[in-house]
């Protein structure tokens, strides 16, 4: 059995609703967002640069050796490509 969210469900539904009026046009969806902003009289996204960062990050030094771990525990983030 497969669990569901309903609540992905839902913003899935209305997603699909909404996409369906423009037949799917991303186009036509983009216009109709923007004209959206342009009624709200708010700016929803911004092409505005970000400032520059004043210093770049510091790598943190070791706080000590890595713990090791057994040949035999599968890594849990190796896909299907993994087990070819």
């Amino acid at each position: 059995m497969t669990w569901t969210d309903p609540i992905v469900d839902e913003v899935r539904r209305t997603r699909d609703a909404y996409a369906a009026r423009f037949n799917y046009d991303l186009r036509a969806i983009y216009r109709d967002l923007k004209e959206q902003e342009r009624r709200s009289g708010r700016k929803i996204v911004s092409y505005a640069k970000e400032p520059a960062a004043a210093a770049p990050k510091q790598a943190l030094p070791p706080t000590g050796p890595a713990a090791a771990v057994p040949d035999h525990i599968p890594s849990q983030q190796a896909g299907p490509a993994a087990e070819r």
